[in-house]
């Protein structure tokens, strides 16, 4: 009899267990699952790789199943579980439907990167399980696709990095539209004691299940470091890759960069040298992470660059060796690091690459970890080695090439986007404006030459010109041309004087002249009236002599 069947889980969920292969529980499995079945809050502290996912799943699914079917609710949940990435929210929705595919539960996943409106139809007649992810639970829920009102169980996974300040706000609107009477569950590797007094707002009275102490790294993973330039990092991260996929002693590497174009550049970089390679961050979209995460699943590909948001949970089998490119700057990353490797008890490698400015990040990590990291020196003729790798090519715009000066070639494209040849164009002979050519063996200047009419029809009604009569485009026999010094001089005479009036010749009106029509009798304006408290409605009526009258008339 396993452990899990002593504590009385359910029958579809020990069937699955057993499919699975489950027999004994993990440390935070076996301290946590007791006092989720009496439906206690919880702080969960453990290592990543440790089996947090099931420490919450299997006895939130018990207390679900145990409540028989009930009829869901429309655009509803039962069960909320928040997730900070797209990558750990897809990872436990699988996780979750794994162990309920003998219950009669639906399990739903929504995150950012994919069309809303799908998300949304799927969620109208109302699911069981939802796992989501802050941005887009609160896109939902503004869209008035879902209601939080019916929730019975609320996870929050990674509770340090969901609780930092950018997603504190999220945090704390969508715990205000929580139910108060609900069953509150956190989980992480790390809780610094900032972040655990925030967590108090959220759950009351919790328990504290911490197998590990705090922010405490594997202890099958192998660490080192290398005191390297930062210019030389590439280079080194080039020929341990190259090496160790030669003599097959890596099986999957992950790669962690600190920023988002510092992945694509180490990409770049690694396809340029052979490396099989691909990149995900938050500038890939939805479609590019999960092609590149499944590559690396699949061992398709052997070398995964990412940033930390692949730090978090994602669980892939097979990862032997970790790379850390750059040192985080926040020492609790580095735990989440490493232990993407040594997972389900194996062992593993964690080479870190520091340079002269990184130093403080590496005795900030090694005060935090209590392990102090064993330094390895440089490959021998690492600086000869360095210089034969390739250099990436260029990165090649869209429609150009690596100049970014287009997709023209030498004598255009044809209508068909077929490359012309230049020399192919000009026997053929010069457009019809611009530079000359060759053309049938005649030589030509300025587009023209001095060969007769291609065709001798003409439109019916229009008589050949005669002889001596002038074509279009040729100049008059009389032409001379004008030199630029002298443009718009003119002999003396040339142009006759413009014709003067004699002065006093212009008609005048004589004075007085005005009809009487004409003329308005003083005092014949039309006053305004005068507005109470001698104010005019319009206007500031400051200065001007008739803003005066006006006022004075009105009195």
């Amino acid at each position: 009899m396993s452990y899990f069947t002593e504590l009385g889980l359910a029958e579809p969920i020990l069937r699955a267990l057993a499919a699975k292969g489950y027999a004994d529980p993990t440390p935070i499995q076996r301290q946590s699952i007791p006092a989720l079945l009496e439906g206690r809050d919880l702080m969960g502290i453990a290592q990543t790789g440790t089996g947090k996912t099931a420490a919450f799943s299997l006895p939130s699914l018990h207390r679900l199943a145990a409540e028989g079917a009930q009829p869901r609710r429309p655009a509803a949940c039962r069960m909320l579980i928040l997730a900070p990435t797209r990558e750990l929210a897809a990872q436990i929705a699988e996780n979750i439907r794994e162990y309920a595919r003998h219950l009669p539960l639906t399990v739903q996943c929504v995150f950012g990167g994919v069309p809303v409106g799908k998300q949304a139809r799927a969620l109208v007649p109302g699911v069981d399980i939802l796992v989501a992810t802050p941005g887009r639970l609160l896109d939902l829920i503004d869209q008035r696709a879902l209601t939080l009102r019916n929730v019975e169980i609320f996870v929050l996974d990674e509770a340090d990095q969901m609780m930092d300040l950018g997603f504190l706000a999220a945090l704390k609107r969508v715990a205000n539209m929580l139910p108060k009477e609900r069953q509150s569950l956190f989980f992480s590797a790390t809780m610094p004691k900032t972040i655990e007094g925030l967590s108090q707002q959220f759950i009351r009275n919790p328990v504290r299940v911490s197998v590990t102490p705090q922010a405490t790294t594997a202890e099958r993973v192998e660490q080192f470091s290398t005191m390297v330039n930062q210019a030389e990092k590439q280079a080194l991260l080039t020929l341990r890759l190259r090496e160790g996929l030669g003599d097959e002693s890596i099986d999957r590497a992950l790669v962690f960069t600190r920023t988002k174009h510092g992945a694509d550049r180490v990409v770049r970089h690694l396809v340029a040298a052979g490396i099989e390679a691909a990149a995900i961050h938050g500038n890939k979209s939805q479609g590019q992470r999960t092609a590149a995460l499944t590559g690396f699943r699949k061992g398709s590909t052997k070398v995964l660059v990412a940033t930390d948001i692949a730090a978090r949970g994602i669980d892939v089998s097979g990862v032997s060796h970790v790379f850390n490119f750059e040192l985080p700057n926040v020492p609790e990353q580095y735990v989440h690091r490493i232990g993407r490797t040594a997972r389900a008890g194996a062992t593993g490698l964690a080479f870190s690459f520091v340079a002269p400015d990184e130093r403080p990040y590496l005795r900030d990590i090694e005060k935090l970890t209590g392990v102090k990291l064993t330094p390895m020196a440089l490959p021998e003729d690492f600086t000869k080695e360095a210089a034969r790798l390739p250099l990436p090519s260029k990165k090649v715009l869209s429609g150009g090439d690596s100049q970014g000066r287009g997709s023209r070639v030498p004598g255009g494209r044809g209508r068909m986007g077929e490359a012309r040849d230049r020399a192919a164009r000009d026997d053929r002979g010069p457009r019809r404006a611009g530079g000359g050519g060759r053309r049938d063996g005649i030589e030509t200047v300025g587009g023209r030459d001095d060969r007769g009419a291609r065709s001798g029809w003409r439109p019916e009604g229009i008589a050949e010109r005669g002889e001596g009569q002038r074509t279009p485009g040729t100049p008059r026999a009389d032409y001379s041309p004008v030199k630029y010094g002298e443009r718009g001089k003119r002999a003396e005479g040339e142009r006759p004087a413009p014709s003067r009036r004699p002065d006093g010749d212009r008609a005048r009106r004589p004075e007085g002249d005005r009809s009487a029509a004409a003329q308005r009798p003083q005092g014949d304006r039309p006053q305004r009236a005068a507005q109470p408290g001698g104010q005019r409605r319009f206007g500031g009526g400051q200065g001007g002599r008739g803003g005066q009258q006006g006022r004075s008339g009105a009195r």
